[in-house]
């Protein structure tokens, strides 16, 4: 049974007059994320003082936290500077054809569309826009379109504008008969909604790191199934190489480290990034995200309560992500609304015609009562 979560805003620098309820936009530091980081501006200062342990020995360890936190083997990891990076790799070494088609939902964040919409002008194909049900139910929507011609679903598991839920479990069974990939972008929830690479079997995963896994900026991991190893890396680096010791740099080769390691970025072994990165997944993995879940759940529940009393219509409960939830507004947002909010110490956002509200641990009562105290004054 999951824990409850009391706040945790003693582990992070928030001052008690501000609510920032906007975790999918970007997380606040950690204050070991933010020592981590300082500890490598330090290294970076003196230079004499890096060794193998940050280049080699933290890369090892960053890679086998992501893993456990998905259920895989650590060389099923690789390092990348950001979503687009992984998911441009994935898109690079999968085919898609004439005739066949990569799925999509409307709206979808960028990242996961640009890949496919060049892998389909390589290779034929086209990009399918799943139109945003009325229902809310994606899932449903999801599975009512697939057949076999989809060759890619290119799905999140939530969606990014209103926390809309797409259930993986119910959607890798049915992709896997009809031979469609799955190619994941979970940035806008792993590190809270539970996923195990194991239960989904999906053929790329990624996410970024400075969002729900309370990482650093311009840092995500990609996870490749066993079956996809075998690629082409975005990158020709001498890091992802086999026997790739700077001892025998010169010692040019064609073969790749094993796993999914070859499609790490060049200069992977960031001495400041990497230990933010790792803080970042370890207090993750304490609070273990089914209690991440259970506990912003309970937030997301009494938010959307609220919002239903002063007339918004929320994401329904049924659909959305436990994490994270859609305000909509019967006649359309009012105009200058976050700028509104932010007047009152009210930080969420507005992503297409939904107000995003996106808390995390950090958050307590006294910021849901913020922001309804300011929408009250602004709706």
């Amino acid at each position: 049974m999951p824990l409850q979560l009391p706040t945790q805003r003693h582990l992070f620098d928030l001052p008690d007059n501000l609510a920032w309820i906007n975790c999918a936009a970007n997380s606040p530091a950690l204050g070991s994320v933010y020592q981590a980081g300082q500890l490598g501006l330090a290294r970076k200062r003196h230079p004499w003082t890096l060794g193998p342990a940050q280049f080699q020995d933290d890369v090892a360890r960053l890679r086998g936290l992501f893993a456990d936190l998905i259920g895989a083997a650590a060389d099923d990891i690789s390092l990348a500077p950001s979503a687009s990076y992984g998911l441009t790799t994935a898109a690079n070494n999968m085919a898609v054809g004439p005739g066949r088609r990569v799925l999509v939902l409307a709206t979808q964040f960028p990242s996961h569309i640009y890949p496919w919409r060049h892998a389909v002008s390589r290779d034929g194909g086209e990009v399918m826009t799943l139109p945003r049900p009325a229902s809310g139910d994606w899932t449903q929507a999801i599975l009512d379109t697939l057949d076999d011609n989809v060759a890619v679903l290119a799905l999140p598991q939530c969606h990014w504008t209103d926390g809309g839920m797409i259930d993986l479990a119910r959607i890798a069974p049915a992709a896997r008969e009809v031979g469609a990939a799955l190619v994941l972008d979970l940035s806008q929830s792993l590190g809270v909604v539970p996923f195990d690479v194991g239960e989904i079997q999906p053929d790329f995963v990624c996410s970024v790191a400075f969002k729900w896994l309370m990482g650093p900026y311009t840092f995500a991991f990609l996870y490749s199934a066993p079956h996809r190893q075998g690629g082409a890396p975005l990158e020709q680096t001498w890091s992802n190489r086999a026997n790739s010791d700077v001892a025998e740099i010169t010692e040019y080769r064609d073969d790749f480290l094993s796993g999914g390691r070859r499609y790490d970025m060049g200069e992977r072994g960031n001495y400041i990034s990497v230990p933010m990165a790792i803080a970042g997944l370890e207090q993750i993995l304490a609070w273990d995200p089914a209690n991440i879940a259970a506990s912003l759940s309970t937030m997301v529940d009494q938010i959307a309560e609220r919002a239903g009393a002063l007339g918004l219509i929320p994401t329904p409960k049924a659909v959305r992500a436990p994490h994270m939830i859609g305000l909509r507004f019967p006649d359309g947002p009012p105009a200058n609304l976050i700028e509104g909010l932010k007047a009152e110490r009210v930080f969420v956002s507005q992503r297409t015609d939904s107000l995003r509200i996106s808390p995390h641990l950090y958050n307590n009562q006294e910021d849901i009562d913020r922001l309804f105290e300011a929408l009250a004054k602004l709706s």
